[in-house]
């Protein structure tokens, strides 16, 4: 199981009130609810190996040189040197590290890398498993990993945890018109406004699924423009054309990379903390009480 934890602190910042503090009186609602969250889905998964998976750079160099555009809108401050800051609600800032050392104490493999998003660490992790892979998300993104044959499906939030969205081939190909492999492209065709994606114009997410059902994959669409007798309209035909620098580039944008330099790591679930001296001073400096007993009493069944 590969948790996306930023996707996931975030969904319990706004889904937990801020009311949920520490003793001093510092807002920890992110921290509780992504310890309810991971309990409840160890509770009712039973993963063999659990991974939370790090944004190291939420908005790698490599990207925004391909389009300056990526992210654009989320960046709080540019920085000349590392990842620029992201725009992040002033409570929830101080509370990641905070989610990151109990992770540590409890001996939750955490793993991010320089110059790389989550979906990347979770792209290598699921291209180098030898079993089925569940990815916990709640960023459709990662819907280009969903791989029926390898038993990789994603679990997408609808409230909480607790009600979770499988998504397999046959969602998505109800849903989109495409399987897994076929979702990255779908994606770059319509673009993405929250990911500063432009897509391409009059292009929908209904015209582009037509498109890849009527000519296969980006790399097909392509030759269709340059074939007078495909079955494109006019307009259809000048946008993609006009589009072809952005085209050129989405799709080394939009993928998740599959070739992280990932660290090794223990990636075995764990039945007892690593560090439970530290684990203790977390939880009563950080009032994480019940979140974390139960926890606890989860791994250790």
């Amino acid at each position: 199981m590969l948790l996306d934890t930023a996707s996931l602190y975030f969904r319990a910042y706004f889904g937990v009130p801020d009311s949920v503090r520490a003793p001093d009186g510092t807002p920890v609602n992110a921290v509780r609810g992504l310890l309810d969250f991971i309990d409840r889905l160890v509770k009712d998964h039973r993963p063999d190996e659990l991974v939370a998976c790090m944004d190291a750079d939420w908005r790698p160099k490599w990207r925004v040189d391909l389009i300056p555009s990526y992210k654009a809108h989320r960046v709080a401050e540019e920085r000349a040197a590392g990842p620029d800051e992201e725009e992040v609600p002033d409570t929830l800032s101080p509370q990641v590290p905070v989610i990151e050392a109990v992770l540590d104490a409890l001996g939750i493999a955490r793993v991010g890398v320089a110059g790389y998003e989550a979906d990347d660490v979770i792209g290598t992790f699921t291209a180098r498993a030898r079993g089925p892979v569940d990815i916990v998300t709640g960023d459709r993104d990662l819907y280009q990993l969903v791989d029926d044959a390898r038993g990789v499906r994603v679990l997408y939030p609808l409230k909480g945890v607790g009600t979770l969205q499988l998504t397999d081939e046959s969602w998505l190909r109800e849903k989109y018109g495409v399987d897994g492999r076929g979702y990255a492209d779908l994606a770059l065709l319509r673009g993405d406004p929250s990911d500063g994606l432009p897509g391409v114009p009059g292009i929908g997410e209904k015209t582009a699924a037509k498109l890849l059902a009527e000519f296969g994959d980006l790399a097909g669409i392509l030759a269709a423009v340059d074939d007078p007798a495909a079955r494109l309209t006019p307009s259809q035909r000048k946008r993609l054309d006009e589009s072809r620098p952005y085209l050129a580039v989405a799709p080394t944008v939009v993928r998740v990379a599959a070739d992280v330099p990932l660290p090794d790591v223990e990636t075995v679930l764990p039945r007892s903390p690593r560090d439970g001296e530290t684990l203790e001073g977390l939880a009563e400096r950080w009032g994480l009480g019940g979140s974390l007993q139960r926890l606890l009493g989860t791994l250790g069944a």
